[in-house]
């Protein structure tokens, strides 16, 4: 069920599209729903349906679980059990249908699972919880241990406001029944809305079993209905993220600190400093040390190499042993092999730096093939872009590129070269020679420079 506005999140993106750990809460409640390998998967859309369901074009198209995704529109919005009556046209009645709500992002499959085994195709199965603050949840009436019905908070009694065990949204159903008791509900209640709860009452009335299974813990089952409540469940799901990897023996200098937007995946004795990013799919190699303040996506890093801190990466891919930073930037394509040193203030973009390259500070390479240990001199570019298209620059092995160069592609360094200081190289470069390309230098004796001329009154 994702057809909510979420009135509380004060905000004009739908509920289900707000993020949590970089992802939209309802792509996380999808990516469950993968693992379960079920016949078809109904989003129910309403606020905001067309965001919504271009979210879920994409991911469709795709195949594999997302080729078994359908969205229908529940307009307007009546409540839980109007939003399931949507979705009826599309479910198959000798199956078991699964209940999930796209603001309950956390369930883990193996939760999931087991309620869909409780319910057999024969039982009505909720996902229950006990709380000793349930405010807000629909409470579980039983009768000598018998689950009765649920009662929704603002109907429920003094009484009733005390019990513990909490209906958490979530039930599997035998699909043929649903139907049957989807069709008979009311909406007499304080909110004139048809609650999907009350289907528990109509399958006692009809004499279907009610069981129930327990969630692992509260965090697995929270609802975003605000920014705070979505705030302290990004803090729980990065901590459940850090305990993982600390118990896998990386060292979190500050676990309440860390964020990972995707997959993380660390060899042995990895140490990550305060406040790191890591977006998209991100392997850290044995013995990889990272400083802190950095944001690193969809890299890779190879084994004993060192990031010293506020770097920002993305797309690159870092050998064995190689050094980065501090304040240092690697763009879409950057590929360094080993003992590369890339220092502070450097820019690499769709580069390739062969073992022992140093480009240590102040410096640009773009669409370049940088050879073995070569030196790129502070304050030196290489000039890639003509204005229309991109050219590539070629340095060879052994080349050193004095400082603030400016290295005008389409041209090649030859292995050995010296590129002198301050030169703007445009045509190819021998192997072996110096090259130097610079105004000759002059001094102009008696020259005075000019006086700033007072203004008169």
């Amino acid at each position: 069920m994702a057809a909510g506005k979420g009135t509380r999140m004060k905000s004009a993106l739908p509920k289900v599209l707000h993020r949590l750990a970089g992802h939209p809460l309802l792509l996380h409640v999808l990516d469950t729903c993968a693992t379960l390998q079920a016949d078809r998967t109904v989003v129910v859309t309403g606020y905001a349906a067309d965001a919504v369901e271009r979210l879920l074009a994409g991911r469709a198209t795709a195949g594999g679980a997302g080729a078994h995704l359908r969205c229908v529109r529940q307009e307007p919005q009546l409540g839980t059990g109007h939003a399931v009556q949507q979705a009826v046209p599309w479910l198959d009645d000798d199956g078991t249908t699964l209940i999930l709500n796209g603001d309950v992002p956390l369930v883990a499959a193996d939760t999931a699972r087991a309620l869909v085994q409780a319910c057999a195709g024969r039982q009505l199965a909720l996902l229950t919880l006990m709380l000793d603050a349930p405010e807000g949840y629909g409470r579980i009436v039983r009768e000598g241990g018998s689950v009765r019905g649920i009662v929704e908070h603002k109907d429920a009694s003094d009484a009733q406001r005390r019990i513990r065990e909490v209906y958490t949204g979530i039930m599997a159903a035998p699909t043929a029944a649903l139907k049957r008791w989807l069709a008979r509900l009311t909406n007499h209640n304080a909110q004139r809305e048809y609650y999907l709860t009350d289907v528990v009452a109509l399958a006692v009335a009809d004499g279907v079993a009610v069981v129930t299974t327990a969630a692992h813990d509260e965090t697995e089952v929270l609802g975003v209905n605000s920014a705070a409540q979505l705030a302290d469940l990004e803090r729980r799901l990065q901590r459940r993220r850090a305990n993982a990897l600390m118990d896998a023996g990386v060292r979190l200098a500050d676990p309440a600190r860390f964020d990972v937007r995707g997959v993380l995946e660390c060899g042995q004795d990895v140490e990550i400093d305060i406040d790191c990013i890591f977006e998209g799919r991100v392997v850290l190699g044995d013995g990889v040390r990272v400083g802190s303040h950095c944001v690193i996506r969809d890299t890779t890093i190879g084994a004993g190499t060192e990031v010293l801190p506020h770097c920002d990466f993305t797309r690159a891919t870092i050998g064995e042993r190689v050094q980065i930073g501090p304040f240092a930037r690697l763009r879409p394509g950057a590929d360094l092999g080993p003992e590369v040193h890339i220092g502070n203030f450097v820019e690499v973009k769709n580069s390739r730096l062969e073992r022992g390259a140093k480009a240590n500070h102040l410096a640009y390479l773009g669409d370049t093939s940088v050879g073995e240990r070569v030196n790129y001199g502070a304050g030196s570019i290489t000039a890639n872009y003509d204005g229309a298209n991109k050219h590539r620059t070629v340095i060879g092995n052994d080349v050193h590129v004095g400082s603030n160069c400016v290295l005008v592609a389409p041209v090649v360094i030859g292995d050995g070269a010296t590129i002198g200081a301050g030169s703007v190289i445009n045509k190819d470069a021998p192997a072996g020679q110096l090259t130097v390309a610079r105004a000759r230098q002059a001094s102009l004796e008696g020259w005075q420079r000019p006086v700033k001329q007072k203004k008169k009154d």
